[in-house]
């Protein structure tokens, strides 16, 4: 085996795509810029006297903060490198992009049940936010579990050539969502599972520039 070949630890499989934070703590760690450009750089292995040569930082502060991150479980250790008399632990982001959930925030998340206006921007988000908490923690349960999560995304854009239009596309949509779930809503089905569709709309945004 060469000086630099990486040995022992846990064995390199993928990291995961995505991972939804939904601790307080978790989250605070990923506003801080200096821990979140850590974990930018660790979406490739490397040790923490390789970030801090890259980063050109003191490694003992380097360290520190990739083991604060390694105790959320926000970097992971995927291996050790051997150099002369010294043994590097070689660490790894645990996802590739991290979603802060409503609940990291507590009692002032938002909660689409407190809004009235069901055609305001804010119960949107409300709702957004609460398939973002609902569908990470269904996730998480499933992984632990060695499950995959059912789920349907449709994401389309529709160009409306009036408000008329726009009108007349919502009012279809609404029936044929209703038809739909008239149809296949079996209230007394034995071992059936509930499922939320959230159907929504918003301008597109330009691209800027």
């Amino acid at each position: 085996m060469s000086p630099g070949e990486a040995r022992g630890g846990p064995a390199m499989s993928p990291p995961g795509s995505l991972d939804v934070v939904a601790t307080p703590r978790r989250a605070a760690l990923l506003l801080d810029p200096l821990r979140r450009r850590l974990l930018e750089e660790l979406r490739e292995p490397d040790s923490a006297a390789g970030l801090a040569r890259r980063l050109r930082l003191p490694r003992q502060k380097v360290n520190y903060h990739v083991r604060e991150l390694e105790k959320q479980r926000l970097v992971e250790l995927v291996g050790r490198r051997r150099r002369g008399n010294c043994t590097a632990r070689i660490l790894r982001a645990t996802a590739r992009a991290y979603v802060i959930s409503p609940t990291a925030l507590g009692g002032i998340g938002s909660d689409p049940r407190a809004m009235r206006d069901r055609f305001s921007a804010e119960y949107l988000v409300a709702v957004a936010a609460r398939a973002v908490q609902e569908v990470g923690e269904l996730g998480a349960r499933a992984q632990e579990g060695g499950r995959r999560l059912a789920t349907l995304t449709l994401e389309t854009e529709v160009r409306f050539a009036s408000a008329e239009a726009r009108a007349g596309f919502a009012e279809e949509l609404t029936e044929a969502v209703a038809r739909l779930a008239d149809k296949y809503h079996d209230a007394k089905a034995s071992g059936g599972r509930t499922f939320r569709f959230v159907f929504a709309g918003y301008p597109a945004a330009r691209a800027q520039g």
